[in-house]
């Protein structure tokens, strides 16, 4: 349906805009608060590319291949597609230059990865419903993720007695928002392990397999409560908050990204 020279422009669309924020955000003040109606369309133009490129494989592709190239390359997506909506709301200044060249790097991954067919798994109404939540919470935590080291490096600038400052929203602001992210995230998990459960139930008979897959999204689930609750009860921020949303992070990455690229590039296994 499409070649990979289509993949390949989207990641240049990707890595020119990460270019441009970071000399606009990070190298100089910027004019405006938030993004100029030009910047919000040129990020919309790869974005929407994006995502008709993932729906025609995704969706109307005869046969499903949802490796991990796929999973990083909707995942980023999504990614870029929450920052714009919450751009509309939120200043996230700053955000562009890490988010953006991770999306120039996952773009491509399906044309160079595209993995095995899973045959039968599309007609599933609840692997469908799976797919779509974990997605959606994998993208809200990569967001999360890189407010963590947005607010890694304003803490460090605002420590520092010399050195350029960077452009950065206000640390309160980013901590803000990093809760308000990890909150939504870990609803959208919760939901992605419950449909997991009906899904395991429906093909296997059984609803929870504990292979390496599901035991990382439990502690990665497991670890998120927790910061969630250590927030509500003792008021934890800063450099706890920041460990822990890592830490959590790393395990949901393992729990299908890393299985799956083992997997496929390293034992060529469907």
């Amino acid at each position: 349906m499409h070649g990979p020279a289509v993949h390949f422009l989207v990641s240049a669309g990707y890595a020119g805009l990460a270019l441009w924020f970071w000399n606009t955000r990070w190298r100089a003040a910027p004019a405006a608060e938030g993004l100029s109606l030009a910047e919000r369309l040129a990020v919309l133009v790869p974005l929407a590319l994006h995502a008709w490129l993932l729906s025609a494989d995704l969706f109307f592709a005869p046969e499903l291949r949802f490796g991990f190239a796929q999973a990083l390359s909707v995942m980023l997506c999504l990614g870029v597609a929450i920052y714009w909506v919450e751009s509309l709301f939120l200043r996230l200044d700053g955000v562009e230059p890490l988010l953006l060249p991770l999306a120039a790097v996952a773009a491509p991954l399906p044309a160079l990865f595209p993995g095995l067919a899973s045959r039968g798994l599309p007609a599933s109404p609840e692997f469908r419903v799976h797919i779509v939540l974990a997605m959606a919470a994998y993208s809200v935590f990569t967001i999360a993720a890189l407010h963590a080291v947005l607010m890694a490096l304003a803490e460090r600038h605002l420590h520092q007695k010399r050195g350029r400052m960077l452009n950065l929203p206000p640390l309160l602001t980013l901590e803000r928002l990093l809760f308000r992210l990890i909150g939504i995230a870990f609803v959208l998990l919760t939901l992605t392990l419950a449909t997991g459960a009906l899904y395991s139930e429906t093909l296997f008979g059984s609803a929870l397999r504990l292979d390496h897959k599901t035991l990382f999204a439990i502690l990665s689930w497991a670890t998120f409560a927790a910061l969630l609750a250590g927030r509500w009860l003792r008021g934890w921020r800063g450099r706890t908050a920041l460990r822990w949303t890592l830490a959590g992070f790393a395990m949901l990455l393992l729990a299908y990204v890393g299985s799956r690229f083992v997997l496929e590039v390293v034992l060529q296994r469907s």
